[in-house]
């Protein structure tokens, strides 16, 4: 009976030549990954419930107080049309938060992490052309030819 080896569940069962090793240290390990998703989750979280909040009492006050929704505010306005309105401003806020929490918060974080990929895999790169290289031409700087 033949022995298996142990393998990540992420690796294919045969090796492809196309495709390259993943290092052994992840992107999803990296802590500074791990802060930018706990980032997006923690205002995607208030930002859900502030939204579906605002809506389900909207549809609860409809449909167990209907004669506090059917109060006049002013003249053929009442108060269930005011909050109906309001779910689009509330949608409108929290998308603007969104957008603006993403370009403070979370977009530096994420640039970062992806320059620091970049490097280790130019970094990568440079190493395994400068191991392969040593035959090469001086006029090539070790770019790679279809």
């Amino acid at each position: 009976m033949p022995e298996f080896s142990p393998r990540r569940d992420d690796t294919p069962t045969f090796p492809l030549p196309h495709i390259e090793r993943t290092p052994p240290s992840r992107i999803s390990d990296h802590p500074e990954f791990h802060s930018l998703r706990r980032a997006q989750r923690r205002f995607g979280l208030r930002a859900t419930i502030l939204s579906v909040g605002g809506f389900l009492l909207y549809v609860l006050l409809s449909s167990f107080v209907p004669e506090v929704m059917n109060q006049p505010l002013f003249g053929r306005l009442t108060l269930g049309l005011t909050l109906g309105l309001g779910q689009f401003v509330i949608m409108g806020v929290t998308a603007w938060r969104y957008a603006r929490h993403m370009r403070m918060r979370v977009d530096p974080l994420a640039r970062g992490l992806r320059s620091r990929l970049h490097e280790t895999e130019s970094r990568r790169a440079r190493s395994a052309a400068s191991a392969q290289g040593a035959g090469q031409p001086h006029g090539t700087r070790g770019f790679r030819t279809w």
